[in-house]
């Protein structure tokens, strides 16, 4: 939950112009009001007149118009970067890892994902599955869908492919804050879903499933959302559960050394890396019974920043600069020595970066009423000796956050670059 923010809009599998913002569907912000003009002029407004009448007036199908665009909201499959890394925040997302099945090697890893290439090809531009689809998302669009594939640590032992292993997937150090659940960790192979629509999200989980059949099954799996495009008058750094406005200092594509800092060079080592990423996954859950006690100036003193605005306690907007050295009349700095965001700023941290795009989650209550609630938290660095690992280790040693919040899952993985036209992804690993 590092003080970094949400990539802006983008329907193309190129870096936007601000990292991760929430969106607006491409038809404009689709507000409360216009859903009841839409719903009188097709006469499904009902009112005390009597619903009967206003429901037969209702012209036919064919002739409504479309409420929303949000649903031909296309990215592409294809380029130099896979998608779902600068693709704008998506309302509902899956991440799920699968381990190869026993006799499944590196012949069975390569038709593996040369299926889920062709899929997520085919699903990403709104068509059905190339055989026995479910219809589940037959009356959508594509609605931003995006498929995202790595490999962990396990997976070149499985297939035989040890020394081609990146050195920069070594496993991460422990932590004095984890509580890892082994089961819901790592895996040989990872798929990060993320859509607009949770039909079309879940229809694209379900079929990457069914393709697997005897090569890998399921190691673990997590459900994710964000706040849906259009929910906000206007295009803004999202929140996270704890009701902090959650990113505001992400890498943004436009700086000069945002690829440097994210993605692996082109003449990099390993070579089938070229162009790819590192994604570093952990179930975060937030402890909120005990956060929701604190004061709202008790909660902006834990994060460093104003809850309603997500501006620096030192004063000014969200992206005003932070004045650490501020002190109030008392002597007292301003932002606290323990704060998340103080500890987590990059120019405090060696320059470390990191591109987070995270999903809140909620998985129900316990007996006591307690929510399973928190943060699937997702970040992208071109080296995680050198980008996550610092910034969390920092954290581990005093973050006001730690009290509230409890590490349970964690996984790194490597994401190769994008596909060409005509490859899939992980070929140049697989038949290198």
């Amino acid at each position: 939950m590092a003080d970094q923010p949400t990539p802006e809009a983008t329907t193309e599998n190129t870096p936007p112009g601000e990292a991760l913002s929430q969106k607006p569907s491409s038809g404009g912000v689709f507000s409360r009001r216009r859903l009841l003009g839409t719903a009188g002029a097709t006469g499904l407004a009902l009112g005390a007149a009597g619903g009967a009448a206003g429901y037969a007036a209702a012209p036919a199908a064919d002739k409504a118009a479309p409420l929303t665009s949000l649903g031909a909201d296309t990215v592409m499959f294809h380029g130099k970067h896979q998608p779902g890394i600068t693709t704008a925040l998506q309302a509902r997302g899956h991440l799920v890892a699968f381990d190869l099945a026993a006799g499944s090697g590196r012949k069975e890893a390569a038709a593996l994902l040369r299926r889920w290439s062709t899929t997520a090809q085919r699903l990403m531009a709104g068509e059905a599955a190339a055989q026995d689809d479910t219809d589940v998302a037959r009356d959508a669009g594509p609605s931003s869908l995006t498929v995202t594939f790595g490999f962990g640590n396990s997976f070149f032992a499985r297939t035989g492919l040890e020394k081609q292993r990146p050195v920069a997937l070594d496993p991460l150090p422990d932590f004095s804050s984890d509580h890892l659940d082994k089961a819901r960790s790592n895996g040989d192979l990872w798929v990060q879903i993320g859509a607009d629509d949770a039909l079309v999200a879940f229809h694209a989980l379900r079929t990457l499933q069914k393709d697997a059949g005897s090569a890998a099954r399921v190691r673990w799996h997590m459900n994710g959302f964000n706040r849906s495009p259009g929910a906000t008058a206007q295009p803004m750094t999202a929140r996270n559960l704890m009701g902090q406005i959650d990113g505001t200092r992400n890498p943004k594509p436009s700086e000069s050394d945002f690829d440097r800092r994210i993605f692996v060079p082109a003449a990099g080592d390993p070579a089938w890396m070229a162009n790819g990423s590192y994604a570093v996954v952990r179930r975060i859950r937030m402890l909120l019974d005990d956060w929701e006690k604190l004061s709202v100036k008790a909660q902006e003193d834990v994060i460093g920043r104003r809850k309603s605005t997500g501006a620096p306690l030192t004063g000014g907007t969200e992206t005003t600069a932070m004045n650490l050295d501020k002190t109030d009349a008392d002597g007292n700095l301003v932002v606290p020595l323990n704060a998340h965001a103080r500890i987590t700023r990059p120019d405090q941290n060696g320059g470390a970066a990191m591109l987070r795009r995270p999903f809140s989650f909620h998985d129900g209550f316990d007996t006591d009423g307690v929510p399973d609630a928190g943060l699937l938290f997702v970040c992208w660095q071109a080296d995680p000796l050198r980008g996550f690992v610092p910034v969390q280790r920092k954290l581990d040693r005093g973050d006001a956050m730690s009290t509230y919040i409890r590490h349970e899952a964690s996984g790194l993985f490597a994401v190769p670059g994008g596909a060409a036209e005509g490859e899939y992804v992980g070929q140049r690993l697989l038949e290198g």
